[in-house]
């Protein structure tokens, strides 16, 4: 091979890799989007498989809610723990009902069957009670709460999404509760906040 001819094999290799890196550069960013856009269907199927666990354990022991994430698979409600998949360690933040103030049922409310709601499976005479009061913290804190009732979870990623779900922009308001009103935000107490 002349040097001539060598030339013009090196030139057609430094255009190859330059081409190769141009495609690269668009590639990634949107290999990287689609990947995100799975992990938030992922994000929503999870969180709905914690509520439905959470359902049927109030189907199973009426009126109470579990204490741990682990007892959900322990009485058959859920098949396995699922981790957070917007977070990098995998841990929920837990959805809990406040301690009580006295009240029958603290930061609850009934809600009827109507031409908007439909009853849920095992939901009786009519009548559920949905969250208006919620308290979230993070799961490695539940331990140290007095008496926790986990009624669901939410992601402990502060990320802006991609997707709006119930008209809220970042994962960490995303919740998944028993009892919710996707048509009614409930007031959201933080672990740690000071409560009025």
């Amino acid at each position: 091979m002349r040097a001539k001819d060598r030339g013009y094999v090196l030139i057609m290799l430094l255009f190859v890799v330059t081409a190769m890196g141009i495609g690269l550069m668009v590639a990634v960013p949107v290999w990287q989007t689609q990947i995100r856009r799975e992990k938030e269907e992922e994000l929503i199927f999870r969180g709905r498989q914690y509520v439905e666990a959470i359902r049927l354990f109030q189907l199973k022991r009426p009126g109470a809610f579990p204490r741990t994430l682990q007892e959900l698979v322990e009485e058959k409600c859920l098949r396995r723990l699922y981790q957070d998949p917007m977070s990098p360690d995998g841990d929920w933040n837990i959805i809990l009902l406040p301690e009580p103030s006295g009240q029958a049922f603290p930061g609850r409310r009934r809600l009827e069957a109507g031409p908007d709601r439909e009853l849920a499976p095992g939901e009786k005479g009519g009548q559920v009670f949905s969250a208006q009061k919620i308290l979230v913290a993070p799961q490695r804190a539940v331990g140290s709460i007095r008496n926790p009732q986990i009624i669901g979870v939410v992601s402990s990623s502060g990320q802006k999404s991609f997707r709006i779900y119930n008209d809220q922009e970042s994962y960490d308001r995303w919740l998944f509760f028993y009892g919710q009103d996707p048509k009614q935000l409930p007031e959201i107490i933080y672990y740690g906040q000071p409560t009025k």
